[in-house]
């Protein structure tokens, strides 16, 4: 498993608990089909029995922990025709946030979001996969603050955690990286440019890419 500091301080227990554990689903430290023993999170989590049960049912209205009755929570796993509804979901969701922030973006948002597409090319040469997730997920961050649309952004933010293990398994494959990160510059291109179409097309595009590197990901897994 990998080792990630998931300890809270006292204060705001509740939510430094949710925000800790999900990030560790995210990160991919808990994958699906993993069960969540609630003795493990108290002692990774130093907090009460009763704080990691409240925020497993946070985490379970965002679908990221599914909790069983007589069997205990668990990391949900995901079918490929659900995977393939919410890339669907994300081509009009993301075209419509790049859209906006087009529109919204500021010399500040550009450097920090090439400083996160920068990250992500290192990561790519060091063939560090976290990384990569990592600095794919804070260029997304940018985007979807910077669509000043907390709809999108939060149902965005969902959607991309519950595929987040399937998005490292597509940027795994072949030469995947590397085009992945062609298409995001396309996409800032765009923003910077304040072109609203051509970002929004090239968002779709990503998306449509993604899914299509996903799919053979899936399959390739299928079949061993």
């Amino acid at each position: 498993m990998t080792s990630i500091d998931l300890r809270v301080s006292p204060k705001t227990v509740q939510q430094q608990a949710v925000e800790k554990l999900r990030g560790a689903i995210i990160s991919g430290m808990f994958k699906p089909g993993d069960r969540l023993l609630e003795a493990e999170l108290c002692d990774l989590l130093g907090v009460s029995r009763p704080s990691v049960r409240e925020a497993l049912r946070s985490l379970e209205a965002e679908r990221l922990v599914s909790l069983i009755p007589n069997k205990g929570p668990y990391i949900p796993i995901l079918t490929w025709e659900h995977a393939t509804e919410i890339y669907q979901v994300r081509a009009v969701l993301e075209g419509e946030a790049a859209a906006l922030a087009a529109g919204r973006s500021s010399a500040e948002d550009i450097r920090a979001m090439r400083a996160a597409l920068q990250e992500f090319e290192q990561s790519v040469q060091d063939d560090d996969a976290a990384k990569q997730v990592s600095s794919t997920a804070r260029f997304y961050e940018d985007l979807f603050r910077l669509s000043g649309n907390r709809i999108i952004e939060e149902t965005l933010t969902g959607l991309l955690a519950r595929i987040n293990f399937m998005r490292g398994k597509s940027m795994s494959m072949p030469g995947r990286a590397k085009v992945s990160m062609q298409e995001m510059v396309a996409i800032l291109d765009a923003i910077e440019a304040g072109d609203s179409e051509a970002a929004r097309r090239a968002a779709v595009y990503h998306v449509e890419q993604a899914h299509q590197s996903a799919e053979k990901a899936w399959q390739d897994h299928a079949g061993q």
